[in-house]
């Protein structure tokens, strides 16, 4: 360990982008590679609109300029959308409630660093969840409380939860990360954790991640009005398309927006960025088109993995399906799953290996079919 480097970080483990560089080592050179691991969206933008930013780049862009700094066109769209897609007055949310970000990543690591950093604080985590707030969480040297879930239904084990925040006091929990739908497992807050998080002291700031709401069409923005201790987390990543290029935002009371301003980078978007965010909302009827045959493709992968007997399946809410072996199936369900994963990515179809089970994007049509006929393979094969 490098002496000038604080001795914590050497237990520490990187977040490993997927797909990993070894991705197609073990594929034919002829076999169709479905990305099925980082819930993309399947559709690259349609080419009128790559033709628009072509054109943007060429005759509006000046790349010896820095970016708006200030991201005010964007918000103002973001302000739009937000009030249209929760069906709010058009007043309601304006560009003094709008963060935007370099992805959702930078906000969450401006959020620590506003709220737990500097032995202010402590961060609640309820596993299996998004990974990178932890992750952040402890490059800044903020500890991290974590929780277990239901392991019938994921729901956050709230007594736990409130214990935790009962008992934690040096230093206390200041932040409440959680994922609606979450992430890996799909499943949308519950009538008792909604309760749960509303009960929470405004000594607590809640952060509500918000990534699959053009799937789940579940937000709690319009509670941000009566609560300015939440903050909502929203992305470019996922439904519009925009996972190239790192564009996140959030929503909150204007004075806690103020304070994330103080704390993020200057000029944190690249121009292309935010021009690219700012033309996905103007066309943003076109873009999130794909949503019902998504939603139509994720029921029947549901449905098709359900008739596997060893096979136990969520609901999910989500662009993804989540699914584990059931138990007793098999002398070893850790190495069940990893043997799976492998013939997976063998035969070309990349999944997510987490937390004893597998998260699976939902593709094309095309891309679902041969999932389903790969893991069914896969299962044949295991059972032998």
């Amino acid at each position: 360990m490098l002496p000038f480097i604080r001795s914590d970080l050497a237990q520490f483990t990187a977040y490993k982008p997927h797909p990993g560089s070894d991705t197609t080592q073990a594929v034919q050179p002829s076999t169709k590679i479905d990305r099925l691991d980082t819930n993309e969206s399947p559709y690259d933008l349609p080419p009128q609109i790559k033709e628009k930013l072509a054109l943007t780049y060429e005759q509006v862009i000046e790349t010896n300029r820095y970016p708006d700094g200030g991201h005010e066109r964007l918000k103002s769209a973001i302000a739009e959308y937000v009030n249209d897609s929760a069906q709010l007055l058009s007043s309601v949310f304006t560009t003094a409630n709008i963060s935007v970000g370099n992805g959702s990543d930078e906000l969450i690591r401006s959020i620590l660093i506003a709220s737990c950093l500097g032995g202010e604080g402590s961060v609640l985590v309820a596993q299996p969840t998004f990974s990178m707030y932890a992750i952040l969480a402890q490059t800044l040297g903020i500890p991290v409380v974590r929780v277990g879930r239901n392991e019938a239904n994921f729901e956050i084990d709230l007594q736990a939860a409130q214990l935790a925040i009962e008992q934690t006091q040096h230093p206390p929990i200041r932040a409440v990360f959680i994922v609606h739908p979450n992430s890996p497992t799909g499943n949308p807050l519950t009538t008792a954790e909604l309760a749960w998080i509303k009960s929470l002291s405004e000594h607590i700031l809640v952060v509500i991640d918000e990534a699959y709401f053009e799937f789940s069409q579940n937000t709690l923005v319009g509670e941000l009005l009566q609560r300015p201790n939440w903050l909502v987390l929203r992305t470019f990543s996922k439904a519009f398309r925009l996972a190239a290029l790192r564009v996140g935002y959030c929503l909150a009371h204007p004075e806690l927006i103020a304070i994330l301003e103080k704390v993020r980078l200057p000029y944190n978007l690249p121009s292309f960025s935010l021009a690219a965010a700012t033309v996905a909302l103007q066309n943003r009827t076109l873009l999130l088109e794909p949503i019902p045959q998504t939603l139509t493709e994720r029921a029947k992968l549901i449905q098709a993995l359900s008739q596997d007997s060893t096979l136990q399946v969520w609901k999910s809410a989500t662009n993804f399906v989540y699914i584990r072996l059931k138990p007793n199936s098999f002398s070893s369900q850790d190495a069940a799953v990893k043997i799976v994963n492998q013939k997976l990515k063998a035969a070309g179809t990349l999944v997510r290996e987490i937390n004893g089970g597998l998260r699976i994007t939902v593709g094309t049509p095309e891309e679902n079919t041969r999932t389903i006929n790969r893991l069914q393979a896969a299962l044949i094969s295991l059972k032998r």
